[in-house]
């Protein structure tokens, strides 16, 4: 089964800016990933092509990564995710610009039944979360859009009833400060 699946935010800041943002997943300063409520991105060294790593049971490596505009991650797992998702920065003449996310792959195997029942729910609560974070970190009031009672059920049971709840990003969330 073919998927492609797409979150983007549209922000007046220039895409210097946004990119910027890119940049700091998987670090402690990182301003995009919601890492205060879901599993954190890492990897096995820097931002770099050919780093593996991941968040809770998705595996993947770093295909592409250009600083400040771009980064794709290839999946190595879970069984059946044939594909990669991506964050790019784009921009155009009005001075907007576009932070994406984008999801595509072909899913086979057990993947045709996790990925709509249990991926695809979860996948698309955290990229909400990371772009409301993406707001807040760049002074904006986030958009933040309310998990499902589904998502809600399905994270209860993954972490053994020890999920955290769903909280609006502050500016300042994942910026660490100290030594």
């Amino acid at each position: 089964m073919h998927v492609l699946n797409i979150h983007e935010r549209e922000f007046d800041s220039p895409s210097e800016q946004v990119g910027a943002l890119i940049d700091t997943l998987s670090s402690r300063n990182d301003r995009l990933w919601p890492k205060d409520i879901w599993p954190p991105m890492e990897f096995d060294r820097p931002l770099a092509v050919g780093a593996v790593g991941g968040h809770g049971p998705i595996r993947y490596s770093i295909e592409e990564f250009q600083p400040g505009r771009s980064i794709k991650f290839r999946f190595l797992g879970p069984s059946g995710f044939d594909g990669f998702h991506a964050f790019d920065v784009r921009s155009d003449n009005s001075g907007r610009t576009v932070l994406r996310n984008t999801l595509e792959m072909n899913s086979h195997g057990p993947a045709l039944m996790t990925w709509p029942f249990v991926f695809r729910p979860l996948h698309d609560a955290l990229m909400e979360d990371a772009m409301a974070r993406a707001q807040a970190s760049l002074g904006v009031d986030p958009e933040v859009k309310g998990w499902s009672a589904w998502v809600r059920l399905l994270r209860w049971i993954l972490s053994g009833g020890k999920a955290r709840s769903q909280r609006a990003p502050s500016p300042s969330a994942g910026v660490d400060d100290s030594g």
